[in-house]
Protein backbone atom coordinates (compact mmCIF):
# COMPACT_ATOMS: atom_id res chain seq x y z
CA UNK A 1 0.00 0.00 0.00
CA UNK A 2 3.20 2.22 0.53
CA UNK A 3 4.99 1.61 -2.41
CA UNK A 4 2.43 -0.28 -4.96
CA UNK A 5 3.27 -0.84 -8.21
CA UNK A 6 -0.35 -0.22 -10.22
CA UNK A 7 -2.27 2.06 -9.30
CA UNK A 8 -6.05 0.47 -7.36
CA UNK A 9 -7.79 -0.07 -10.45
CA UNK A 10 -10.82 -1.00 -8.27
CA UNK A 11 -12.67 -0.66 -4.76
CA UNK A 12 -10.06 -2.06 -2.99
CA UNK A 13 -12.69 -2.65 0.78
CA UNK A 14 -15.69 -4.38 -1.20
CA UNK A 15 -12.73 -6.12 -3.80
CA UNK A 16 -10.55 -7.21 -0.76
CA UNK A 17 -13.56 -8.60 1.46
CA UNK A 18 -15.28 -10.93 -1.01
CA UNK A 19 -11.80 -12.35 -2.34
CA UNK A 20 -11.36 -13.13 1.57
CA UNK A 21 -14.37 -14.50 2.03
CA UNK A 22 -13.92 -16.99 -0.50
CA UNK A 23 -10.41 -17.52 1.16
CA UNK A 24 -12.41 -18.21 4.70
CA UNK A 25 -14.94 -20.21 3.21
CA UNK A 26 -12.41 -22.51 1.38
CA UNK A 27 -10.49 -22.63 4.64
CA UNK A 28 -13.60 -23.96 6.19
CA UNK A 29 -14.85 -26.59 3.99
CA UNK A 30 -11.20 -27.63 4.02
CA UNK A 31 -10.44 -28.24 7.86
CA UNK A 32 -13.92 -29.61 7.89
CA UNK A 33 -13.19 -32.37 5.76
CA UNK A 34 -9.32 -32.83 6.17
CA UNK A 35 -8.28 -30.90 9.97
CA UNK A 36 -4.36 -31.05 9.36
CA UNK A 37 -4.51 -30.29 5.26
CA UNK A 38 -1.85 -32.46 3.16
CA UNK A 39 0.78 -32.35 6.11
CA UNK A 40 -1.90 -34.82 8.21
CA UNK A 41 -1.59 -37.43 5.47
CA UNK A 42 2.66 -37.36 5.78
CA UNK A 43 2.78 -39.31 9.58
CA UNK A 44 -0.33 -41.54 7.59
CA UNK A 45 1.68 -42.95 4.70
CA UNK A 46 4.84 -43.20 7.31
CA UNK A 47 3.16 -45.83 9.62
CA UNK A 48 2.07 -47.34 6.94
CA UNK A 49 4.98 -47.61 5.21
CA UNK A 50 3.80 -45.94 2.10
CA UNK A 51 5.51 -44.40 -0.24
CA UNK A 52 8.40 -44.92 -2.69
CA UNK A 53 10.95 -42.26 -0.83
CA UNK A 54 10.73 -43.09 2.64
CA UNK A 55 14.04 -41.96 3.07
CA UNK A 56 14.14 -38.90 1.51
CA UNK A 57 15.53 -35.74 3.14
CA UNK A 58 13.02 -33.13 3.69
CA UNK A 59 14.60 -30.35 1.21
CA UNK A 60 13.93 -32.61 -1.68
CA UNK A 61 11.09 -33.62 -1.16
CA UNK A 62 9.95 -30.15 -0.72
CA UNK A 63 11.13 -29.89 -4.51
CA UNK A 64 9.26 -33.12 -5.63
CA UNK A 65 6.24 -31.29 -4.21
CA UNK A 66 6.49 -28.03 -5.34
CA UNK A 67 6.84 -29.70 -8.83
CA UNK A 68 3.86 -31.20 -8.34
CA UNK A 69 1.96 -27.64 -7.73
CA UNK A 70 3.79 -26.58 -11.17
CA UNK A 71 2.24 -29.17 -13.13
CA UNK A 72 -1.04 -28.93 -11.24
CA UNK A 73 -1.02 -25.44 -12.25
CA UNK A 74 -0.45 -26.26 -15.74
CA UNK A 75 -2.86 -28.63 -16.33
CA UNK A 76 -5.90 -26.93 -14.93
CA UNK A 77 -5.28 -24.30 -17.82
CA UNK A 78 -4.65 -27.62 -20.13
CA UNK A 79 -7.88 -29.03 -19.56
CA UNK A 80 -11.10 -27.05 -20.54
CA UNK A 81 -13.09 -28.58 -17.20
CA UNK A 82 -10.54 -27.46 -14.90
CA UNK A 83 -9.92 -24.45 -16.42
CA UNK A 84 -13.39 -23.07 -15.83
CA UNK A 85 -12.71 -23.75 -11.82
CA UNK A 86 -9.58 -21.81 -12.42
CA UNK A 87 -10.59 -18.94 -13.97
CA UNK A 88 -12.24 -18.10 -10.62
CA UNK A 89 -8.27 -17.25 -9.33
CA UNK A 90 -7.56 -15.30 -13.30
CA UNK A 91 -11.14 -13.34 -13.46
CA UNK A 92 -10.53 -10.75 -10.41
CA UNK A 93 -9.72 -7.36 -12.26
CA UNK A 94 -6.96 -5.73 -9.96
CA UNK A 95 -3.81 -7.63 -8.42
CA UNK A 96 -2.98 -7.54 -5.45
CA UNK A 97 -2.29 -10.37 -2.12
CA UNK A 98 -5.72 -11.46 -2.42
CA UNK A 99 -5.32 -12.53 -5.24
CA UNK A 100 -2.87 -14.85 -4.62
CA UNK A 101 -5.57 -16.95 -2.36
CA UNK A 102 -8.72 -16.84 -4.19
CA UNK A 103 -9.38 -20.02 -5.98
CA UNK A 104 -12.84 -21.68 -6.81
CA UNK A 105 -13.63 -23.90 -3.46
CA UNK A 106 -13.77 -26.92 -5.49
CA UNK A 107 -10.31 -26.14 -7.04
CA UNK A 108 -8.78 -25.73 -3.10
CA UNK A 109 -10.72 -29.24 -2.64
CA UNK A 110 -8.95 -31.02 -6.01
CA UNK A 111 -5.72 -29.41 -5.11
CA UNK A 112 -5.83 -31.29 -1.96
CA UNK A 113 -6.25 -34.64 -3.08
CA UNK A 114 -3.24 -33.95 -5.32
CA UNK A 115 -0.95 -33.21 -2.61
CA UNK A 116 -2.47 -35.83 -0.54
CA UNK A 117 -1.87 -38.45 -3.05
CA UNK A 118 1.48 -37.48 -4.02
CA UNK A 119 2.25 -37.47 -0.20
CA UNK A 120 1.01 -40.94 -0.24
CA UNK A 121 2.81 -41.72 -2.84
CA UNK A 122 6.10 -40.34 -1.99
CA UNK A 123 6.37 -40.89 1.71
CA UNK A 124 8.03 -37.88 2.67
CA UNK A 125 8.55 -36.41 6.37
CA UNK A 126 5.71 -34.57 7.64
CA UNK A 127 8.17 -31.58 8.70
CA UNK A 128 8.73 -31.50 4.71
CA UNK A 129 4.97 -31.08 3.66
CA UNK A 130 4.64 -28.25 6.80
CA UNK A 131 8.00 -26.58 4.83
CA UNK A 132 6.18 -26.96 1.46
CA UNK A 133 2.77 -25.58 2.81
CA UNK A 134 4.18 -22.49 4.39
CA UNK A 135 6.44 -21.89 1.30
CA UNK A 136 3.97 -22.27 -1.20
CA UNK A 137 1.64 -19.89 0.82
CA UNK A 138 4.19 -17.54 1.54
CA UNK A 139 5.35 -17.20 -2.28
CA UNK A 140 1.60 -17.38 -3.31
CA UNK A 141 1.06 -14.40 -1.26
CA UNK A 142 4.31 -12.34 -2.38
CA UNK A 143 4.42 -13.01 -6.20
CA UNK A 144 0.54 -11.50 -6.30
CA UNK A 145 1.31 -8.37 -4.71
CA UNK A 146 1.31 -4.99 -5.68
CA UNK A 147 4.51 -3.69 -4.78
CA UNK A 148 7.49 -1.74 -6.53
CA UNK A 149 10.63 -2.90 -6.42
CA UNK A 150 13.45 -1.43 -8.32
CA UNK A 151 14.42 -2.97 -11.56
CA UNK A 152 17.83 -3.80 -9.97
CA UNK A 153 16.54 -6.01 -6.66
CA UNK A 154 14.07 -7.32 -8.89
CA UNK A 155 16.67 -8.47 -11.27
CA UNK A 156 18.75 -10.26 -8.74
CA UNK A 157 15.27 -11.40 -6.96
CA UNK A 158 13.72 -12.87 -9.83
CA UNK A 159 16.62 -15.54 -10.15
CA UNK A 160 16.24 -16.89 -6.90
CA UNK A 161 12.23 -16.64 -6.55
CA UNK A 162 9.20 -16.14 -8.53
CA UNK A 163 9.00 -12.24 -8.21
CA UNK A 164 5.29 -9.92 -8.33
CA UNK A 165 6.41 -8.47 -11.49
CA UNK A 166 7.26 -12.09 -13.22
CA UNK A 167 3.75 -13.82 -12.26
CA UNK A 168 1.88 -10.65 -13.24
CA UNK A 169 2.29 -11.60 -16.79
CA UNK A 170 0.25 -14.44 -16.08
CA UNK A 171 -2.75 -12.38 -15.14
CA UNK A 172 -3.47 -10.09 -17.82
CA UNK A 173 -6.39 -10.91 -20.67
CA UNK A 174 -4.23 -12.06 -23.52
CA UNK A 175 -4.23 -15.96 -23.07
CA UNK A 176 -0.82 -16.02 -24.51
CA UNK A 177 0.29 -14.31 -21.69
CA UNK A 178 -1.99 -16.38 -19.28
CA UNK A 179 -0.59 -19.32 -20.47
CA UNK A 180 2.77 -18.22 -19.32
CA UNK A 181 5.07 -17.92 -16.54
CA UNK A 182 3.04 -21.14 -14.07
CA UNK A 183 5.64 -21.12 -11.74
CA UNK A 184 4.88 -19.92 -8.03
CA UNK A 185 7.77 -20.38 -6.28
CA UNK A 186 11.34 -21.37 -7.87
CA UNK A 187 11.64 -19.30 -11.58
CA UNK A 188 13.61 -21.80 -13.77
CA UNK A 189 10.99 -24.16 -14.56
CA UNK A 190 8.99 -21.44 -17.44
CA UNK A 191 12.75 -20.97 -18.38
CA UNK A 192 13.48 -24.66 -19.09
CA UNK A 193 10.29 -26.03 -20.16
CA UNK A 194 10.05 -21.84 -22.28
CA UNK A 195 6.64 -20.99 -20.69
CA UNK A 196 8.57 -18.15 -19.76
CA UNK A 197 7.56 -14.44 -20.72
CA UNK A 198 10.06 -11.82 -19.60
CA UNK A 199 7.36 -8.17 -20.14
CA UNK A 200 4.08 -8.23 -20.92
CA UNK A 201 2.92 -6.60 -23.82
CA UNK A 202 1.55 -3.39 -22.28
CA UNK A 203 3.45 -3.51 -19.54
CA UNK A 204 2.86 -3.86 -15.97
CA UNK A 205 0.73 -0.24 -15.38
CA UNK A 206 -0.78 -0.41 -18.81
CA UNK A 207 -2.00 -3.89 -18.87
CA UNK A 208 -5.64 -4.77 -18.57
CA UNK A 209 -5.80 -7.84 -15.73
CA UNK A 210 -8.43 -10.24 -15.54
CA UNK A 211 -10.53 -12.21 -18.34
CA UNK A 212 -11.85 -10.53 -21.42
CA UNK A 213 -15.41 -12.46 -20.71
CA UNK A 214 -15.73 -10.57 -17.26
CA UNK A 215 -15.29 -7.52 -16.60
CA UNK A 216 -18.27 -6.32 -14.81
CA UNK A 217 -17.52 -6.35 -11.19
CA UNK A 218 -20.59 -7.51 -10.10
CA UNK A 219 -19.79 -10.11 -11.68
CA UNK A 220 -16.11 -10.84 -11.46
CA UNK A 221 -15.45 -9.41 -7.69
CA UNK A 222 -18.92 -10.26 -5.49
CA UNK A 223 -18.45 -13.88 -3.96
CA UNK A 224 -21.53 -15.15 -5.03
CA UNK A 225 -20.47 -14.75 -8.51
CA UNK A 226 -16.99 -16.27 -8.06
CA UNK A 227 -18.82 -19.61 -7.05
CA UNK A 228 -21.56 -19.77 -9.99
CA UNK A 229 -18.39 -18.50 -12.35
CA UNK A 230 -17.49 -22.53 -13.20
CA UNK A 231 -21.07 -22.39 -14.98
CA UNK A 232 -21.03 -19.50 -16.98
CA UNK A 233 -21.75 -20.08 -20.30
CA UNK A 234 -18.78 -19.20 -21.65
CA UNK A 235 -15.30 -19.63 -20.54
CA UNK A 236 -13.05 -17.63 -23.06
CA UNK A 237 -10.26 -19.22 -25.39
CA UNK A 238 -7.81 -19.00 -22.67
CA UNK A 239 -7.41 -23.24 -21.98
CA UNK A 240 -3.87 -24.29 -23.51
CA UNK A 241 -5.58 -26.49 -25.97
CA UNK A 242 -8.22 -23.74 -26.96
CA UNK A 243 -7.58 -21.37 -29.55
CA UNK A 244 -9.07 -18.07 -28.55
CA UNK A 245 -7.76 -13.89 -29.08
CA UNK A 246 -4.21 -13.47 -28.51
CA UNK A 247 -2.28 -10.13 -28.94
CA UNK A 248 -2.94 -7.68 -31.64
CA UNK A 249 -0.36 -8.24 -33.85
CA UNK A 250 1.45 -4.90 -33.16
CA UNK A 251 2.32 -6.39 -29.38
CA UNK A 252 3.57 -9.77 -30.79
CA UNK A 253 6.85 -11.04 -29.26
Amino acid sequence: MLAPRRAVQFGRPLRWGNNLELVFLNSFLLRLIAPLGAVGVAPFAQLLGWGLFQNVEAPVSVILLDFTIYLQHVMFHAIPLFWRLHMVHHADLDFNVTTGLRFDTVEILLSFGVKAAVVLLLGPPAVAVLMFEVLLNATLMFNHSNIRMSSGIGRVVRGLVVTPDMHRVHHPVYPRETNSNFDFNLPWRDRLLRTYRSQPADGHTGMTIGLSEFRDERIADRLHRMLLLPFARSSGGYAINRCGPQLPQARRQ
